[in-house]
């Protein structure tokens, strides 16, 4: 019979996420993981497999946790749909903008470093992708019908420059872009999107 483990799984993830985002998938050895969560390479390669399989679980996990935290973010009713589009813009531009340690997005970061010769870290990106931009439609349709957004553009369209801008911004605040372009080009984006003809009297 196996021995149950003496560890907690949760933690151990959490420590080879941050390894993982702190030196990149190549830059990061299972001797620095061991390191870091206490745990010898025997535990760690008869709980998690080899380090692409334990860092296809972290990017699994942290892609899902983007993904729901989006979703909640996004979701609501009609009326409040372009103020919850604002507030997740503008939440993501002052992250950027906070990171002064330019560590960055870990999605950007794997997707960047990995998926043009690893297809499971391709597809778990280009999954996460779709996820985002069907929320952001969702939010965006919604604005559409409550009047705030003017409603003759395809709002997947529309969805997929907000991402286009997002997924941006990212890859400028890690590259040094001042604090408050980052928060410029957010608020631009915004003003950018098609309002609906102002009222005459």
């Amino acid at each position: 019979m196996a021995r149950p483990r003496s560890f907690d799984e949760a933690a151990v993830l959490r420590t080879a996420r941050d390894q993982f985002w702190e030196t990149g998938y190549a830059g990061t050895k299972v001797d620095d993981i061991a390191a870091a969560t206490g745990l010898g390479k025997g535990s760690l390669y008869g709980a998690f497999g080899d380090k692409h399989a334990l860092f296809l679980r972290v990017y699994d996990h942290y892609c899902g946790e983007a993904a729901e935290g989006t979703r909640r973010q996004l979701e609501g009713p009609d009326a409040t749909a372009y103020r919850r589009l604002r507030d997740h813009v503008l939440a993501i531009a002052e992250s950027v903008a906070a990171d002064q340690a330019r560590r960055g997005c870990l999605i950007a970061k794997s997707t960047a470093e990995c998926a043009q010769h690893d297809e499971a870290v391709a597809a778990r990106s280009r999954r996460l992708f779709h996820d985002l931009q069907e929320y952001l439609t969702a939010c965006i349709a919604g604005a559409q019908r409550a009047g705030d957004l003017a409603d003759g553009q395809d709002p997947a369209r529309l969805a997929g420059l907000v991402l286009a801008v997002l997924r941006g911004l990212e890859a400028l605040g890690k590259g040094g872009v001042e604090p408050d372009d980052v928060r410029a080009i957010a608020e631009t984006a915004l003003a950018v999107l098609p309002k609906p003809p102002a009222a005459t009297s």
